[in-house]
């Protein structure tokens, strides 16, 4: 209880208090951090997936500035040679505001990175979100077909009917790609799962149904039990190591990520960077109340 407190009242609290807490999850504020802290995990064979952090603009100015540093970070990454991709929020570029917009700028992204033959994976808001997001996917996979993928919420209790209302996507020869994750966002127990069970439930059935279905699957958490169970599933499936990878955050379970790596199954690692780190920061607080007592003790610590 005093956890969740905490996690209530941080966000009011001075930035730099926040900072202590974000430090270890974020890679840094510029460019130049996420290259260094890429090259980094590539080293250990880990692929990233670079992502500048930002949401809910509120005007098209900030879409188009969003837009040109999406640019710049592809070819810088492709200049660095980085193994990886990049994840992207359309309210970055507009969702909200003017979804034609939003569209052309997350299209131009698209275009500039399969230039290199590279990949976007757009992620998946909060519910308000949901069908927009579904609608800017199916519009830019039949364009693209092998350079885009979605982001899929365990939690919301529509998912598993979302997935399967897109399969008609997979004719095209070109696996569907999917990152599969609990969900983070609060959301009202009428269109989703709250309990942890439930969810790592609808989890391993999502899963279970993008491996019968040959969707390549982002096999994104932190939770021992799942990660249990997408091996059963893989085993299960015999599911070739290019239909699925794990994915985590940056800084988290750094344990957990190291024994998948050694069992020989492909890791990719979140990497996100930029000067709005705080919605981040907070978004993780509250779906990890535990981390506010660290962060007690170290504001408090040096006294």
């Amino acid at each position: 209880m005093f956890n969740k407190f905490i996690a209530a009242i941080l966000p009011w609290f001075p930035k730099k208090f926040i900072w202590i807490f974000s430090r270890p999850y974020i890679s840094g504020e510029t460019l130049e951090d996420a290259m260094r802290v890429s090259k980094d995990l590539n080293s250990k064979n880990i692929k990233v997936t670079l992502d500048v952090l930002g949401e809910f603009i509120k005007t098209p100015d900030e879409a188009e500035l969003n837009k040109k540093e999406y640019l710049n970070l592809i070819d810088t990454s492709y200049k660095n040679h980085i193994d990886g991709n990049f994840s992207l929020k359309p309210t970055s570029f507009g969702l909200l505001i003017d979804k034609d917009i939003c569209f052309n700028h997350i299209r131009e992204i698209i275009a500039k990175a399969a230039s290199y033959n590279g990949f976007i994976r757009i992620d998946m808001e909060d519910s308000p979100c949901t069908d927009d997001e579904i609608n800017l996917f199916r519009k830019l996979k039949a364009e693209f077909p092998g350079n885009v993928g979605l982001v899929v919420q365990a939690y919301l209790k529509r998912t598993l009917k979302d997935i399967e209302e897109m399969l008609d996507l997979n004719s095209s020869g070109i696996p569907l790609s999917y990152r599969l994750c609990k969900g983070i966002y609060v959301e009202p127990e009428a269109i989703a799962y709250k309990k942890y069970e439930e969810i790592n439930q609808h989890y391993l059935e999502d899963l279970e149904f993008m491996f019968r279905n040959k969707i390549h699957a982002g096999i994104a958490t932190h939770d021992k039990p799942l990660v249990a169970g997408a091996y059963k599933l893989i085993e299960k499936y015999n599911v070739p190591k290019n239909m699925y990878e794990f994915q985590m955050l940056y800084g988290v379970t750094p344990k957990l990520r190291e024994s998948i790596v050694n069992e020989g199954h492909t890791m990719r690692v979140y990497v996100p960077f930029g000067k709005q780190w705080f919605g981040y920061s907070t978004r993780r607080l509250k779906e990890n109340p535990k981390m506010a007592s660290h962060i007690i003790k170290a504001i408090f610590y040096k006294g």
